[in-house]
């Protein structure tokens, strides 16, 4: 079955990165420019529409109006090396590529898309480390990015010590799910990495910060993309629904 929606490339030469990095934009079908849109920014871009299937949950969900008019844009990695030198926040391209994020990759979109240009209509979606990036990134940009959508994030003392010391973490409307089989992980890192006890850490943080945040524990959940998609409709629906 074909797209109902319409997927479109932009490219960005980064003065940050030093690089030109690719765009992957998918509109609704009844896209229009008399209309404004809400913004979902994935890192992992192609595993999101090819994984975890994005492009059909957002025809699906327009169309039966579960969610409000939302544009999704890919963003992806070289390897998965490239990934953790961006994403990891101790990586050597971490700020730079939070800088293209918020200096390159919103102004484009505002420029040629009919947005709101409001944080609270810009969430951030991303999966272990992607997720990671995308709290982070948020926390310390809650005026361009309102929203947040973080599936198995990795999390760490670097994680929980930037949400503890946040001060306006409470403008944030997160979603977070980790798996309660998610014990054992295998990292670009290092392997039998132990998520879901920091995760639940990281819940209890956030539980005392007052914000709107919904946390799930998905049963016998592993860090693996099956998992990851059959939660998209509860993501999507939480975070954009109307």
């Amino acid at each position: 079955m074909g797209r109902k929606g319409k997927m479109l490339e932009r490219e960005i030469t980064s003065n940050y990165l030093h690089e030109t990095i690719t765009l992957k934009i998918y509109l609704p079908e009844s896209f229009s420019p008399l209309y404004k849109y809400h913004i979902c920014i994935m890192q992992d871009g192609n595993d999101y529409y090819q994984l975890g299937r994005v492009a059909t949950f957002s025809d699906r969900l327009h169309e039966e109006a579960e969610i409000e008019n939302t544009v999704f844009v890919g963003i992806h990695y070289k390897d998965r090396y490239d990934r953790l030198k961006k994403y990891h926040p101790k990586g050597e391209q971490y700020e730079a590529y939070t800088k293209f994020l918020i200096k390159e990759v919103i102004p484009l979109l505002d420029d040629f898309l009919p947005t709101y240009h409001m944080g609270g209509t810009r969430a951030l979606m991303g999966d272990s480390l992607a997720g990671t990036l995308a709290l982070l990134t948020a926390i310390r940009y809650p005026n361009t990015f309102g929203k947040v959508i973080m599936q198995s994030p990795l999390v760490d003392d670097i994680v929980l010590e930037a949400v503890q010391n946040a001060n306006k973490i409470q403008a944030l409307d997160i979603y977070h799910t980790i798996g309660t089989a998610e014990t054992n992980v295998e990292t670009t890192e290092k392997p039998n990495v132990d998520f879901i006890t920091p995760n639940r850490k990281l819940k209890e943080l956030l539980d005392e910060k007052g914000l709107t945040y919904f946390y799930k524990e998905i049963p016998d959940g592993k860090h693996t993309w099956k998992y990851w998609q059959a939660d998209m409709t509860n993501a999507l629906t939480s975070i954009f629904g109307n």
